[in-house]
């Protein structure tokens, strides 16, 4: 789905385009976007997680560990003033992740 929706940006407004699950971009081409020239548009993409795991010896959820460093990512893009939308899906992913393909094709098709 999400190759799906960087193909369609692609060929709508022919431009390259990537699509990269963190949080392992963080150390890669996370550093490009974050630090190099302003000329990328971000979608950052967050759900819920259906089953979430204790980090052993914490009070916390690998699930909220995910979801602080998205929001340490975004707020990064944001004081580097890239454009950046976050999207948080709930329920199921795939639903969201076609519904918001098919309003990101409905904005691109005008």
């Amino acid at each position: 789905m999400l190759q799906r929706l960087r193909g369609v940006v692609r060929s709508r407004l022919g431009v390259a385009t990537c699509a990269d699950f963190g949080p392992r971009f963080l150390h890669s081409t996370g550093q490009v976007h974050k630090g190099g020239p302003n000329t990328g548009v971000f979608f950052q993409i967050t759900c819920s997680d259906e089953i979430d795991i204790p980090v052993p010896g914490k009070q916390y959820s690998f699930g909220v560990v995910k979801m602080v460093q998205a929001r340490g990512d975004l707020e990064t893009l944001i004081k580097r003033d890239r454009r950046v939308l976050r999207v948080h899906l709930t329920g199921s992913v795939l639903e969201g992740l076609q519904q918001f393909a098919g309003l990101v094709d409905d904005a691109l098709s005008k």
